[in-house]
């Protein structure tokens, strides 16, 4: 029998380089944060982590990035069908601006932002006659998670619109299906797990902002103080070990939040799986 060739190095050698990589940049690093919170007694570390002001910023920060990562599943979905399923002139303009977050530094989007929706902005002087405030709010916490989330779900479900046959609809249409029926029946199921890899993108993404969040947010503390800052003042304060309890937190509230949206996208695939069969 024929030895298959391979490019790559064999898989010893490659899971150990991949162990090593990983250790290094992940592993290590998460390692000493949960090391340098062992310094601090149980009952300090419960004191820290669960002050007023600190529990109003987890609040705000994971809120803020479930609301930013859900509108961006339903507004990404829609931009990356337009960008599939439709040809207009400078198309190609709006699909390199959905990658703009990604090149535009934090700060300068969140002085942008700032400066749009401040109240004499050129869009917050038209809400704020209504009563909306968005610079300066949790509001405006939200609008800036938004925007640094938006590229994640449109570039992981496009690449799956792009593989959908259109001949698909047509066949559910001939059938007698409405354009709801065939949506929820066809396209979503087909698309339901790149989705949901957008959602659970955009939410990492958003729960560790700082840069472009910290201009629009006002920074009040129990109203728009982020978790992110918090760990950012008591480091100033030379309070490493706060900081590193108050980080651990917000790891494991993030891993247990992933893990979740992971096996839901799993169970989805499996059901899917099963439904085809």
């Amino acid at each position: 029998m024929a030895k298959r060739h391979h490019v790559l190095p064999g898989f010893n050698l490659s899971l150990g380089y991949t162990i090593l990589y990983l250790s290094l940049i992940v592993l290590i690093p998460l390692g000493a944060a949960f090391l340098k919170t062992t310094e601090l007694s149980f009952a300090e570390f419960w004191t820290t982590v669960t002050a007023p002001r600190v529990l109003a910023s987890y609040k705000l920060t994971f809120g803020a990035s479930l609301i930013g990562a859900f509108i961006n599943a339903i507004f990404g979905l829609l931009t990356a069908w337009v960008l599939v399923r439709y040809t207009f002139p400078g198309k190609r303009l709006v699909d390199a601006l959905v990658d703009l977050p990604f090149a535009l530094p934090t700060a300068v989007a969140g002085i942008a932002l700032t400066a749009i929706y401040a109240g004499n902005g050129w869009i917050g002087s038209l809400l704020e006659p209504h009563g909306i405030k968005v610079a300066f709010t949790p509001l405006g916490v939200v609008v800036a998670l938004t925007f640094i989330g938006l590229p994640f779900v449109v570039r992981t479900v496009q690449p799956v619109l792009e593989d959908l046959e259109a001949e698909t609809e047509e066949a559910a249409a001939s059938l007698g299906a409405n354009r709801w029926q065939t949506f929820r029946k066809v396209i979503l199921p087909a698309i339901w797990p790149a989705l949901l890899t957008g959602f659970a993108l955009a939410f990492a993404r958003a729960v560790g902002e700082y840069g472009s969040v910290i201009f629009i947010a006002g920074n009040m503390p129990m109203v728009s103080e982020i978790t992110p800052l918090i760990i950012i003042t008591k480091l100033e304060q030379y309070d490493y070990t706060g900081a590193t309890a108050i980080a651990v937190v917000m790891l494991v509230i993030s891993f247990i939040l992933l893990l979740a949206i992971n096996g839901l996208q799993w169970w989805s695939s499996q059901r899917n799986a099963k439904s085809a069969e």
